[in-house]
C-alpha cells in the first residue's frame, strides 16, 4: 500500500515485522501540512478528507496489524480550520461534501478491522478528537485538554459525540461537557471512562507504541473479530449519530455559526 499521496498525514511503518515488513502503521497528523498553522494539526479541506480516508487504506493494507494515531507540535489536534468552517457556512456544495466526509470518518473508523491506538497530548479538538475517542484504545496525557467545541461554534455536537460519549462516560457527564463545551483533562477523562489510559507526557508515545506492538503480536483474527463484535454497540447508535450529524450541518446554514466564527476570529465571547 502506497501512502505517499497523503499530504496532511505523516505515515510510516514501525513495530514487529511480519514477512520483513513492520506491522504497525504510525499515522501522525501534521501541524505543517496544507491548511495547518505550524503549531497544531488542523482540519482544512485536504486534512478533513484524508482523516476520513486513511482508515479504508489501513483496512485494505495486508501488512498492517495495528495503527497508532498521534498529533504534532503543541497538541493532538486543533479543530477545524476556520476557512473551511466559513466555506461550509456559505457554500452548499462544500457543506454537502464535508457532511459526507464527517459521516465517513466515523463509520470508516468503526468498520476498520485493524485495532487503532490514539496518543493524545495538548489540545484534542475537532476531527482529530473524533478519531482519538473512537480509537479502540485511547491514551491521553494527564494534562491533555479534550474539548468538543461545537456548541461554542453555534452548531449541534454531531460529528461523533452522540454515538460514543454517552457510552463511554454516561449521559449525565456527556451532556455536561457537550452542552457547556466544558474541557476535560486527560486525567479526568480517564476517571470518567472517556479514555482508556492517562499517562505522563514523557510516557505517551512509548506507551502507545507498547500497546500497538502488543496488539500487532496478538492473534489477528481474535482481536479483529472482538473489535467487530464490540463495535456493534456503536453501530446500534448509528441512527442517533446520523440525526446528530444532520442537525449539526443544518446549523452550518444558520445564523449562529456566523456569529461563532466571528467571535473566534475576534477572540471574544459569542453573542447568540
Amino acid at each position: 500500500m502506497d501512502y505517499s499521496h497523503y499530504q496532511t498525514l505523516r505515515i510510516t511503518r514501525r513495530g514487529p515485522e511480519y514477512g520483513g515488513i513492520p506491522s504497525v502503521l504510525d499515522v501522525q497528523m501534521r501541524a505543517d501540512g496544507p491548511g495547518g498553522n505550524g503549531k497544531l494539526p488542523t482540519s482544512g479541506h485536504e486534512g478533513h478528507w484524508e482523516l476520513s480516508e486513511i482508515w479504508r487504506d489501513a483496512a485494505r493494507d495486508p501488512a498492517v496489524r495495528a495503527v497508532v494515531l498521534r498529533g504534532d507540535g503543541m497538541g493532538f489536534s486543533g479543530g477545524g480550520d476556520l476557512a473551511l468552517v466559513q466555506d461550509m457556512a456559505q457554500d452548499f456544495e462544500v457543506r454537502s461534501r464535508v457532511w459526507q466526509e464527517a459521516r465517513d470518518l466515523v463509520y470508516n473508523l468503526i468498520n476498520c478491522d485493524k485495532p487503532v491506538v490514539s496518543a493524545m497530548h495538548g489540545p484534542a479538538v475537532g476531527a482529530g478528537l473524533v478519531a482519538g475517542l473512537l480509537a479502540d484504545i485511547s491514551i491521553a496525557t494527564r494534562t491533555a485538554r479534550i474539548v468538543d467545541g461545537h456548541t461554542r461554534l453555534g452548531v449541534a455536537a454531531g460529528d461523533h459525540a452522540a454515538i460514543v460519549w454517552p457510552l463511554l462516560c454516561g449521559m449525565a457527564k456527556a451532556k455536561y461537557h457537550l452542552l457547556l463545551c466544558e474541557p476535560v483533562s486527560g486525567e479526568e477523562a480517564e476517571r470518567i471512562g472517556l479514555v482508556s489510559l492517562a499517562v505522563d507526557e514523557a510516557d505517551l508515545l512509548s506507551k502507545a507504541y507498547e500497546v500497538a506492538d502488543r496488539l500487532a503480536q496478538g492473534s489477528a483474527t481474535a482481536i479483529r473479530w472482538t473489535k467487530y463484535a464490540l463495535n456493534n454497540w456503536l453501530r446500534q447508535a448509528g441512527p442517533t449519530f446520523d440525526a446528530s450529524l444532520a442537525l449539526e450541518f443544518m446549523g452550518f446554514a444558520g445564523p449562529d455559526v456566523r456569529e461563532g466564527v466571528a467571535s473566534l476570529r475576534e477572540r471574544r465571547p459569542p453573542s447568540y
